[in-house]
């Protein structure tokens, strides 16, 4: 079932409408932890990507061609942006920075970038929620003439590429970046991007609904949570655990297993015994074949949900899944080795036994005492 359910409430009172609910049904959504569960990285990122879609002027020194198309509207000044981006030097072709290979999107706020960032700043604040984009930038809003000999290394005048995905924009907290907001503030933003998420979720606009979680998300990151204790830790985790459990649940309807499982793996290494985490992530073992981690997944669930029918009900489709394979590796070895030869049918009438012994006899006597010719 599609299930969404807000932390603290009890799983047989799960909403349908939020992903994150009950127990371990297939299409209930829990997100936790926190870390990313990064949206597909586009081509193999070694090289900016051949794109073939128009040229749009954005200003004189910035251009942009778009990969995929975005929703919704543009970030407006101040707007806080979420996106992901591969950056290349135009001439050489030397990759200098990758978001996606860091697993963590960065947080741009329009109008206050760095000046070397004020190209992709342009381009950002003209892509919509979602867009995947080629933009070209001139070295003048770039790292200008004397570029940049520590991190990142560019040249000198280097005009320069990105690729670049806008996850989503936050217009609520105008030009308030997250290193400045409170704790309470961060789990605020969370709490709106989910409920944004579930409802798309609601929808089966799967993409969109892992973009706010993935917002979220960033509102708690690593390097935040290393930060907090006790009860202001157990709060975070609170609302950032569900949003993975809920991009996992995304994940697997669009059959993007592996992300699925890394998304569950996350929220099992706070909470081991996570009911909903281990059956998603059983979830996605099976789908890939992976009968055996699969079957442990739900047996360790099953121990602390032994009355939940979904599980039961996977763990019963393992074991016909192991029926059928045996049954198909038995006919395939019958094949290779061919059928077992047919006995020779036993005469089991034993009087034609005798007479045909007794008729030997006679014979055998009748030569023995015949006499011999002169």
């Amino acid at each position: 079932m599609a299930v969404v359910e807000e932390e603290g409430s009890p799983p047989a009172a799960a909403v349908a409408a939020d992903p994150a609910s009950s127990g371990s049904s297939d299409n209930e959504i829990t997100v936790e932890e926190a870390s990313f569960v990064h949206t597909e990285p586009p081509q193999d990122g070694s090289a900016p990507p051949v794109v073939s879609s128009n040229m749009e002027v954005l200003h004189d020194k910035v251009q942009k061609q778009v990969i995929k198309e975005g929703h919704g509207k543009k970030p407006s000044k101040f707007a806080t942006c979420f996106l992901h981006y591969r950056a290349w030097v135009q001439g050489s072709l030397h990759k200098f920075e990758d978001t996606w290979q860091e697993q963590h999107p960065i947080e741009l706020v329009i109008g206050k970038e760095k000046k070397q960032m004020s190209g992709l700043g342009i381009g950002v604040g003209n892509m919509r929620s979602g867009e995947r984009a080629l933009l070209h930038v001139g070295w003048e809003l770039g790292y200008g003439k004397e570029g940049s000999f520590s991190f990142p290394n560019v040249p000198p005048m280097a005009d320069l590429l990105y690729e670049v995905e806008l996850i989503g924009f936050d217009d609520v907290k105008e030009g308030k970046a997250r290193s400045d907001m409170t704790v309470e503030e961060r789990i605020e933003a969370v709490d709106r991007r989910k409920i944004e998420g579930n409802e798309y979720f609601k929808e089966k606009k799967f993409e969109e609904a892992m973009q706010q979680y993935e917002m979220a998300i960033a509102y708690m990151g690593d390097d935040f949570m290393f930060q907090l204790f006790g009860k202001y830790r157990d709060m975070a985790l609170a609302v950032k655990n569900p949003c993975h459990l809920n991009m996992a649940a995304c994940l697997i309807k669009l059959k993007r297993f592996d992300e699925a499982i890394a998304q569950c793996s996350i929220v099992l290494a706070e909470d081991e015994n996570n009911v909903k985490a281990l059956f998603r992530r059983g979830k996605a073992r099976a789908e890939l074949g992976q009968t055996e981690s699969a079957r442990e997944d739900f047996l360790k669930a099953k121990k602390h949900s032994p009355e939940d029918k979904e599980i039961q009900r996977e763990l019963r489709s393992l074991a016909e899944q192991d029926k059928a394979l045996y049954q198909k590796q038995k006919e395939l070895y019958k094949g290779l080795f061919g059928p077992r030869p047919e006995p020779k049918p036993k005469t089991s009438n034993f009087i034609v036994r005798f007479w045909q012994w007794f008729v030997s006899l006679i014979g055998y006597l009748i030569e023995l005492f015949k006499p011999k010719n002169e």
